[in-house]
């Protein structure tokens, strides 16, 4: 491989990442204007605010299911916060599906193995990509938490009930909090107690955190005292228990990066061989040796990411 190839490679691979950090950039400005002109359109709904509440309810989620697995399957897709359309993410699917098939195929032969291989690896990548934007939304309603509960006392010591001290944070904390708790204070609107409106905000969003709020009202319904009080104490908890978080990521970052070292260097190599010599793996590529030592590899692999997975990640 000649040198000329080699810097035109890594010119392209930084041209690339340069291109794409701008990118991300610049859909992160556009996502946060288009929520903003979206939350303004729909609460100047031509026919109305329950129709709005409405227009929001069926942007989330798939259908409603009374298999669990479904059940569960829709709550993770909304709580992604994405508005899916159900047509485009069966065309999704199938065109994933089609193309993992294809490469299978062309490696290890086209029939059922391959098909059902590719059935199963494209269910498993578009559930981990709602994970992935599902965790991303928990994390930033995580972070806004503590201060739209702080918003909520303020509103409670400036005499508000809590209804409009909800609605409140719908008006003041930027998304994903203040489309949540906007319908959530909708629902009271339309006659929904306090009590259930909240539930189905943590069921919409996912976030433990809020099961601390629901008891927190719960127990004020039930028995009275200073709710202000109450949410000013869980406020100052969720803060405390932020800055653990953070310092325990801060203290396992240097496992995490072993570990994706470790994950990254038999495919780099692996790579990086096949760039420089493309014949090195020619004369062993037919042993038959060579499918049960991938296979071992590769479940290898896998167990050793879960034992340092579990190693850096604990809940507390």
């Amino acid at each position: 491989m000649s040198e000329l190839s080699l810097i035109s490679a890594l010119l392209f691979i930084a041209v690339a990442l340069a291109t794409q950090g701008l990118y991300r950039i610049a859909v992160r400005s556009r996502r946060v204007q288009h929520a903003m002109s979206r939350r303004l359109a729909l609460s100047k709904f031509s026919a109305g605010a329950h129709e709005a509440l409405n227009a929001r309810r069926v942007e989330r989620g798939l259908a409603q299911f009374h298999n669990p697995i479904l059940r569960r399957c829709n709550e993770l897709v909304a709580q992604s916060g994405l508005r899916v359309d159900r047509s485009l993410l069966v065309v999704c699917a199938a065109a994933l599906c089609a193309l993992l098939f294809t490469i299978l195929g062309l490696v290890f032969g086209f029939g059922i193995g391959s098909f059902a291989a590719a059935m199963v690896t494209s269910i498993a990548l578009i559930t981990a990509f709602f994970k992935v934007v599902r965790q991303k939304r928990v994390s930033r309603f995580s972070d806004l938490l503590p201060d739209s509960i702080d918003v909520i006392v303020r509103g409670l010591r400036a005499g508000y009930p809590l209804p409009a001290a909800l609605d409140l944070v719908a008006r003041e904390m930027p998304d994903p909090v203040g489309t949540e708790f906007e319908m959530t204070s909708d629902e009271i609107s339309f006659g929904q107690d306090i009590r259930t409106a909240i539930e189905n905000l943590y069921r919409r969003v996912g976030q433990d955190d809020l099961l601390f709020l629901i008891m927190a009202v719960n127990v004020q319904n039930q028995t009275g005292g200073n709710l202000g009080e109450i949410l000013t104490s869980l406020s100052r908890l969720l803060r405390n228990r932020a800055k653990v978080h953070l310092k325990v990521r801060a203290l396992s970052a240097d496992g995490r990066i072993s570990a994706i070292a470790l994950s990254l260097i038999p495919f780099v190599l692996f790579g990086l061989i096949c760039l420089i010599s493309p014949s090195y793996f020619g004369e062993v590529r037919g042993h038959p040796w060579v499918t049960p030592a991938l296979i071992y590899a590769m479940v290898s692999l896998v167990l050793g990411n879960i034992v340092m997975y579990r190693m850096v990640n604990f809940k507390f």
